[in-house]
């Protein structure tokens, strides 16, 4: 793969994403190997690949989720081997929907969203009100505010939980197989959202098999395997014809 199918297509700003040689071990076993990867300012990837392939270990070790042994990984002009007060930076900066929605139980709907900008930012009540009705709204569930989490849906659950991440203004949304743990007729719902966030232009980067999504949304589709970033291109062409053998049975598997 050459270098510059690795690097993002925009080269006018600073990547907002720029990975280079990140190597990552569990225990004994090397989860991530050599990664290299840039992403630009208002791009959508798709990551895609087998179990275990270390996609969700990538994305997590954008905001420090995971740690890595070797190599470097810059966000947003941070260093993340550079100590907590940039990891700390970083996730400020960065939102991410996980397969499991994590809400407190104890908190109503309006009330999850609240917490972090409050928390984390120092927002006042009132506004911190505000920007969770914003983003409910947002998310087409704004009249669910006042209920808690076991009073909703699984799909309506993962939207609350993406209106919470988008209460931080994050410049990035990392996503990680946020539509999993759905059933089937509740995917669509939390995918729709996530295409009309795409529209607006958000920069993110999603871990998924929703190959449909990928399609229409994806600036770059990325497959990896054991650890690896195997191939990388542009969507009709992945899709159509996929150049390297792995990806080509993957996709054979997924599709058909």
């Amino acid at each position: 793969m050459s270098d510059q199918q690795l690097r993002a297509d925009n080269s006018t700003h600073p990547p907002i994403v720029d990975i280079s040689g990140v190597q990552k071990w569990f225990g004994t076993f090397q989860v991530l190997k050599d990664i290299a990867l840039t992403v630009a300012r208002g791009e959508r990837i798709v990551i895609c690949g087998p179990s275990g392939s270390g996609k969700s270990t990538l994305i997590r070790c954008i905001n420090s989720l995971e740690r890595y042994q070797e190599g470097r990984l810059v966000v947003d002009g941070y260093d993340l081997g550079a100590g907590q007060k940039n990891i700390d930076a970083v996730r400020a900066e960065v939102g991410m929907v996980f397969q499991q929605f994590n809400l407190f139980p104890h908190l109503t709907v309006k009330e999850n969203c609240m917490l972090a900008p409050m928390k984390v930012r120092g927002t006042s009540k009132r506004d911190a009100q505000e920007l969770a009705m914003r983003f409910l709204t947002r998310v087409r569930i704004g009249d669910q505010a006042e209920k808690y989490p076991a009073q909703l849906s699984g799909g309506q659950q993962q939207r609350v939980a993406i209106a919470r991440a988008l209460c931080m203004t994050p410049k990035l949304m990392l996503f990680d197989e946020p539509t999993s743990a759905l059933d089937p007729e509740m995917v669509k719902e939390v995918l729709d959202t996530m295409v009309s966030l795409a529209d607006e232009g958000m920069t993110m980067l999603c871990v998924t098999h929703e190959m449909g999504f990928a399609r229409k949304v994806a600036d770059r589709v990325i497959f990896m395997d054991r650890g690896e970033i195997i191939e990388i291109g542009k969507p009709e062409p992945f899709f159509a014809n996929p150049q390297n053998p792995r990806t080509q049975a993957f996709l054979g598997q997924l599709l058909h």
